[in-house]
């Protein structure tokens, strides 16, 4: 199972703090809005986006069918694919994607400790 490029969601108070203590660590801009309160943030090939107001958890995100640094890669394993074998194998999803369609979509679980998962594919 390939699940693409990996990155932290970090649900922020303010994400403009939030952008400075980052950059302070390395961290550069490397994509969103802060006008909409999010941004994705790299250091080499840590990615973590921050984002204000959006969600209540931090999020352990994955994103099919790129990588770190947010490029397309062929061929990539669709996120259906990747529902179908979490589900053969019992992993509970907390959202699922929909298998008549293609392009973007995204499915959601929960580890065993709590932790969100986001495996959420953009093309």
């Amino acid at each position: 199972m390939h699940l693409g490029a990996f990155s932290i969601s970090l649900s922020v108070k303010d994400i403009h703090k939030s952008k400075a203590f980052y950059e302070k660590l390395g961290f550069e801009v490397a994509g969103g809005d802060i006008t909409q309160n999010w941004l994705m943030m790299k250091n080499e090939n840590s990615v973590i986006g921050l984002f204000q107001g959006m969600f209540e958890d931090n999020i352990i995100t994955f994103n099919p069918g790129w990588n770190q640094n947010s490029d397309d890669v062929n061929p990539f394993t669709d996120v259906r694919e990747i529902q179908k074998q979490l589900k053969e194998q019992g992993v509970n999803l907390v959202s699922e994607a929909d298998e008549t369609t293609e392009g973007p979509e995204n499915i959601t679980m929960v580890d065993p400790d709590g932790n969100p998962i986001l495996i959420d594919q953009h093309r």
